[in-house]
């Protein structure tokens, strides 16, 4: 066994012995007799060892130059820019590849971008060299060297049609199938040049899961077009991370068409009779309250708004506060609905609390499952608001109007008048001024009145409600009983 052998042997390595043996003659050779085969070969061997990685998911910045084995599964477009102090531009184009432990981002240069733009196609196997980095998403490697690979296999699939749980990140050219589950608004920001950017978000779900779709300036005007329990497809998409949870982006290239397709989705929810303090979880039930939105000034001298509503499943109920453009969302008695990704919090009175923010969507479904509390027909609405006070829903949070029994004086009495109700109602104040908004810890009411009340006063009021909001008669400050 001559001195090659005896090095290629103590070295573990993909690459074919032919192939060490050749790249040891050029050292030689390019080293004009300075070195002899064992140490042409050593160094090649040293070469071999410091960048050779098992796969993609052994890559890190920092390290020298890697050597790795990848399937292409998406080419990017060639993009031109100028090198300072050089007449010609720049070119690089991005692919992805993929092997067995995940996928990453390469960066190809000037005549490799060219070549790649002319040749490369998907689905062809590769040998990359290049320097890993830190990019926009995450570890990126700009390669020196790049050549096809016509014998080795690597098992990646390809896919034409993703679902949620095919989703990765760095994944680019994504088609996407699902159900639209919510919508929110087109937002305006600065950029750091100056211009300004539009963006909107949507949630969409599919038999796998769901995830969150940011539409980015000319796309963010989609969510004007689109509705809530469409089926739809994402063209074009491409996969990114925020606040650990993927997410599905589209930019210029990309669309959200309506197709005309049934798309189900079954959502993964958390019974609300066990739901702790802290917990992030998505939940579904019937709408046993909706109360009127409201609005509040914030610190920074912006305007919110809120909306509560009461869900209960067969396990329990909780009041869910919508805040922002949820508030907005069209949720009525009787609806059944899930509310992704609420925090649950401590409410008044001990009670608990979950708040829907930008994050959460809210979905009316068009059936609830069956056998699932709160799932009310047109004819169970109507009874919920009529003045047999029997309520839409079975079990201990049915009572007049929707409101939780099983309090006393913090309970809505209700005599039915001509101009509206006659009611009586025990709250803490959570907005003064005029109207007032009362607090029981299971619902709120606007209240009309010009008595003097500040933030914190528990109060009863007696008057006329119509239309949710009730003209005071008399009110009646609890001595002492300020939180």
């Amino acid at each position: 066994m001559g001195v090659i052998e005896e090095v290629y042997e103590d070295l573990e390595t993909e690459v074919e012995f032919e192939k060490f043996e050749a790249a040891v003659k050029d050292k030689v050779e390019q080293m004009g007799g300075l070195a002899d085969e064992e140490t042409a070969a050593m160094l090649i061997a040293h070469e071999l060892r410091d960048e050779e990685v098992n796969g993609i998911a052994d890559i890190e910045p920092g390290m020298e130059d890697v050597k790795f084995l990848a399937k292409v599964v998406s080419i990017g477009e060639v993009r031109t820019f100028e090198r300072d102090g050089e007449d010609e531009d720049g070119r690089v184009l991005n692919i992805e590849v993929a092997d067995e432990t995940g996928r990453i981002r390469v960066s190809l240069w000037d005549q490799m971008a060219a070549g790649a733009e002319e040749n490369l196609e998907v689905g062809t196997v590769l040998r990359i060299g290049g320097r890993p980095k830190d990019g926009y998403n995450g570890v990126e490697v700009s390669a020196s060297k790049v050549e096809e690979d016509i014998e080795a296999e690597v098992d990646v699939q390809i896919l034409d049609s993703y679902r949620v749980e095919d989703l990765a990140l760095g994944l680019s050219d994504v088609n996407l199938k699902g159900k639209l589950l919510d919508t929110g608004e087109v937002r305006t920001f600065d950029r750091d040049d100056g211009t300004e950017g539009r963006v909107s978000n949507l949630s969409i779900g599919d038999p796998t899961g769901r995830i969150r779709v940011t539409l980015w300036d000319e796309r963010a005007d989609l969510v004007d077009e689109l509705e809530s329990g469409q089926s739809v497809e994402v063209v074009d998409g491409y996969v990114r991370e925020r606040d650990g949870s993927l997410e599905l982006h589209v930019g210029s290239r990309g669309a959200v068409e309506v197709i005309d397709e049934s798309i189900e989705y079954v959502p993964e929810t958390t019974d609300i009779g066990a739901l702790e303090i802290g917990q992030t979880v998505d939940i579904a039930g019937g709408v046993i309250e909706s109360d009127g939105k409201r609005t509040f000034d914030r610190d920074d001298g912006s305007q919110g708004q809120v909306r509560n509503i009461r869900v209960k499943d067969d396990t329990g109920d909780i009041r869910v506060a919508l805040w922002g453009e949820k508030a907005d969302t069209d949720v009525d008695l009787a609806d059944y609905v899930v509310i992704t990704d609420v925090q649950i919090k401590d409410g008044w009175q001990d009670d608990l609390e979950a708040s829907a923010g930008w994050r959460s969507s809210v979905t009316v479904m068009d059936d609830a499952p069956d056998g699932a509390s709160g799932s009310g027909s047109s004819d169970q609405n109507a009874a919920a608001t009529s003045d047999q006070g029997l309520g839409a829903f079975s079990g201990d949070n049915a009572s007049s109007g929707g409101a939780s029994s099983g309090s006393t004086t913090d309970t809505t009495t209700a005599a039915t008048s001509a101009d509206g109700e006659a009611v009586e109602f025990t709250g803490t104040v959570v907005q003064a001024g005029n109207p007032v908004i009362l607090d029981d810890g299971t619902q709120t009411k606007t209240v009309e009145t010009d008595a003097d009340l500040g933030l914190g006063d528990e109060v009863t009021v007696n008057g006329t409600e119509t239309d949710g909001r009730i003209t005071a008669d008399s009110v009646e400050v609890h001595t002492g009983a300020k939180r």
